[in-house]
């Protein structure tokens, strides 16, 4: 469904009203596309206090944005590696003070920020610090921009997630805090196709952000096998007839569901990625067993399944990517969604647990995307006010689309995003709901 509020603000009248009246004010996203793969415009690149970076410039020269000539940058990276005590805060607030109003509209701020150091309680202060003024940044910067954290040590190991942040395609990322770590992270041959000749797998691909997913790592030169219940198999086979991939049918509870995926791709798997998912909403006071059961066991227990039983048999190959879907819904919860709740919180403590043993036992990395409001067949079937609530109540003040969570998935899917591991990433607009 249209969202009206978005389209009326883009008119004079509907400026005029909403400034008047003090309506949130939604401005059209720039999202990527063939034709405008890059931000328009220049990059700032400030530093609060001494840089802890090397090589920082020329993974920034790398992003596709030349320096900013015009005094309206779409970018601004400020590097704040170096701050190490509250008087170190002072050079953050005077790097962006005198630029923060010229960001482009749709344009992105990165905050460049250093693990948090143990031995060191002035370090470790001063570094989260970053945390709260990043998120504060986002929910007032306003004009489809975003502003998000990137903690660092090797500006190298991070250039697949400071492309990403400083692209299209991070338009409904926002208030995001990304650690990155010192693994390996291997540059693709071709940074447009840098899935070419991997093999991706998605469950719940037959439609919605499956499908969208499932499309963009098609998109990226991954071989797609679009996994979906029996009886969506019809659909599952039209989009993996319009990919160049293979539709896999199966139940993803099925007790021999990792047993068949392991059998569909005898070469092996490259990137798995866990989609599927189900509502059954009721309070819990009117939740039957069955009910709950459902939703835990597509949700979370199929995930654990499958993910173990993939792993062990060695289907998931070194260099591999495993991205869960988390939902806003397990960080701050619903009304009515306990066991739904439940089920993606449940996937926020898999991915931290399992992150670092599969990253040193299999070498592969395991995150999630954690989605808000995505404007799908199953929002557009909510109420009204429930529908314009969920839109409006985050700092982008409109719903994200499909193709938002699968860019997101398939940076996380990269192979140069070695270094990014136990995330959980929001991919909510940043939403007025949950940290």
């Amino acid at each position: 469904m249209a969202d009206r509020c978005l389209s009326f603000t883009g008119t004079a009248p509907g400026r005029f009203l909403t400034r008047r009246l003090g309506l949130p004010r939604p401005a059209v996203l720039k999202r990527w596309s063939p034709e405008r793969p890059d931000l328009e415009g220049g990059l700032l690149h400030l530093t609060a206090g001494a840089s802890a970076l090397v090589r920082l410039a020329p993974v920034l020269a790398r992003t596709g944005l030349g320096p900013d000539d015009t005094g309206r940058p779409a970018a601004v990276v400020l590097d704040a590696t170096g701050v190490r005590d509250v008087d170190g805060l002072a050079g953050v607030h005077a790097a962006l003070h005198p630029v923060v109003r010229s960001v482009a509209t749709g344009g992105r701020v990165v905050v460049l920020g250093a693990p948090l150091d143990p031995a060191d309680h002035h370090q470790a202060a001063a570094q989260q610090a970053l945390e709260g003024f990043t998120r504060s940044l986002g929910k007032e910067i306003g004009g489809g921009r975003t502003a998000n954290l990137v903690r660092l040590t090797d500006a190298r190991a991070a250039e697949s997630t400071l492309r990403f942040l400083l692209s299209p395609r991070s338009a409904y990322v926002s208030g995001q805090v990304i650690a990155t770590g010192g693994q390996d992270a291997t540059a693709p041959d071709d940074w447009n196709r840098p899935l070419a000749g991997r093999t991706a797998l998605v469950t719940g691909a037959a439609r919605g952000i499956g499908e969208a997913v499932a499309g963009t790592l098609a998109r990226e030169g991954a071989r797609v096998v679009v996994l979906d219940v029996p009886r969506a198999e019809q659909d599952a086979r039209h989009v993996a007839e319009r990919l160049g991939g293979t539709a896999l049918p199966l139940d993803i509870t099925a007790a021999d569901a990792a047993a068949r995926i392991a059998e569909a791709l005898p070469d092996g798997l490259d990137v798995l990625v866990h989609n599927a998912g189900v509502t059954r909403d009721r309070r819990l006071a009117n939740m039957p067993a069955d009910l709950w059961h459902a939703v835990l066991d597509v949700n979370l227990g199929s995930v654990l399944r499958t993910t173990d039983a993939l792993l062990s048999a060695g289907t998931l190959k070194p260099g591999g990517r495993i991205v869960a879907t988390a939902s806003i819904a397990g960080i701050a919860g619903n009304t009515g969604q306990t066991n739904y709740g439940a089920s993606k919180a449940g996937i926020t403590g898999l991915v931290r647990s399992l992150a670092p043993r599969a990253l040193a036992g299999h070498g592969v990395t395991v995150n999630a995307v954690a989605p808000g409001f995505i404007e799908t067949r199953m929002t557009a079937a909510v109420p009204l006010l429930i529908r314009e609530a969920g839109r409006r109540m985050n700092s982008l003040a409109q719903g994200g689309l499909p193709a938002d969570v699968a860019e997101t998935t398939a940076w996380l899917a990269h192979p140069a995003s070695g270094a990014v591991n136990g995330q959980v990433v929001r991919v909510c607009g940043q939403s007025m709901l949950g940290a």
